[in-house]
């Protein structure tokens, strides 16, 4: 029972961070010293039961949260889309968003077949990274042709993927390797407060670089800014080079490259922003630095900077693995969304609200406690031997 078990600070710390409260706040809500806070989340000094219930109360996690020890988790580094404008403070909120998706993903898999990671390994760019990106492509049968949906894409080849609504301008997408219990997963979180899918296959494709071209030979706390922003450059032109292979995108792009209205045409083909496809060009050689500026001014005329033409008419593409998972377990009676997290609990030490597990996984609010129609052409299949009784 809980009332058997210590109080874990850590998990006060790591929960009052994970919903964005400074110890000022908490103590002003519990009425207590900011010392005390402290000593509370360094198990120098242990709440009150009642003060538990508050703290669980005012940070919206559950009671038994706060008496847990969780399973080991070994978060990499973390890269965000917009690593220079992103808080100290606001990365720090979403570690644990990774770390708790990726406990999901390790539970689930004891119940499914997912893809395994599949990422190109024993190629050394160095520094060129056309010919990785041209390598990557062969490896994963790309050809040269477009990538018409990379979020499916990524998912097929075994990363985790998951779309929460992070209510930070700041923050596009952000990834991390994760290890569990001996097994490494890549997890990338994307916003889905404010994406186009033209911006999302960017990001998605920015956030594989880092992946694939940083981890884990880089040591993110050692970097100075001038190392961060050189870093972003290479994720950046990793994703342009991917998504907008050299020889293909320039035959497209050489027969009209100054008029912009071709380049709505291309948009829809390569599924890429035209400011994106504008800078491939110019740095691609297909255009000049004097029509490069040119074109970006008329870019700013016409009101493109927030808004694209058919920004607002594809619609967004997103993860569905994890959420194919769950529905195939709940469908199939393998268990019900109470006992989902009861297992949760037990096995992984992570007891949070079905609320948490919805947002996290892409589920539809109150899912875990209803029941919903099966899905068909699923990424995803149930393993075939499985002992529930266990369970």
């Amino acid at each position: 029972m809980v009332l058997n078990r210590n109080f874990n600070g850590m998990r006060l710390k790591e929960g009052r961070i994970y919903r964005g409260f400074t110890i000022t706040e908490l103590a002003e809500y519990l009425n207590v010293s900011k010392q005390m806070v402290s000593k509370y989340e360094n198990s120098h000094a242990e709440p009150s039961f009642e003060t538990v219930h508050k703290i669980a109360n005012y940070l919206d996690f559950p009671f038994h949260y706060f008496y847990e020890e969780p399973v080991n988790v070994t978060l990499g580094n973390t890269y965000f889309r917009s690593l220079l404008s992103t808080g100290k403070k606001e990365r720090e909120m979403q570690l644990d968003r990774i770390k708790y998706i990726t406990i999901l993903r390790k539970m689930l898999e004891e119940y499914i077949d997912f893809p395994e990671l599949d990422l190109l390994v024993g190629f050394d760019y160095q520094d060129d990274i056309e010919e990785f990106t041209q390598q990557l492509r062969t490896y994963w049968g790309l050809g040269d042709k477009p990538i018409k949906d990379i979020v499916f894409l990524l998912e097929e080849r075994g990363f985790i993927i998951s779309s929460l609504y992070l209510d930070n301008k700041s923050i596009d997408a952000f990834g991390a390797i994760c290890s569990i219990r001996e097994k490494e997963y890549y997890s990338i979180v994307l916003s889905s407060d404010k994406q186009s899918f033209y911006r999302r296959q960017f990001d998605v494709a920015h956030e594989l670089g880092h992946a694939l071209l940083h981890e884990p030979t880089i040591i993110f706390n050692d970097l100075d800014k001038e190392e961060q922003k050189q870093i972003e450059k290479e994720a950046n032109d990793f994703a342009a080079a991917f998504l907008l292979p050299k020889e293909s995108f320039l035959r497209d792009i050489t027969m009209h490259p100054s008029d912009l209205d071709y380049y709505k045409m291309l948009k829809k083909k390569w599924g890429v922003s035209i400011s994106a496809m504008l800078m491939r060009a110019y740095k691609l050689g297909a255009i000049n630095d004097g029509t490069y500026q040119y074109m970006q001014r008329m870019i700013s005329k016409k009101g493109w900077r927030k808004k694209e033409p058919y920004d607002d008419i594809k619609e967004v593409s997103e993860p569905i693995a994890n959420r194919q998972a769950i529905e195939l377990l709940i469908e199939n009676d393998y268990f019900t969304g109470p006992e989902l997290i009861k297992i949760l609990s037990k096995e992984y030490g992570l007891t949070i609200h079905p609320s948490e597990i919805e947002s996290l996984l892409g589920l539809e609010k109150g899912y875990l406690l209803s029941k919903e129609e099966p899905v068909t052409n699923n990424i995803v299949q149930l393993k075939t031997i499985r002992n529930m009784e266990s369970c």
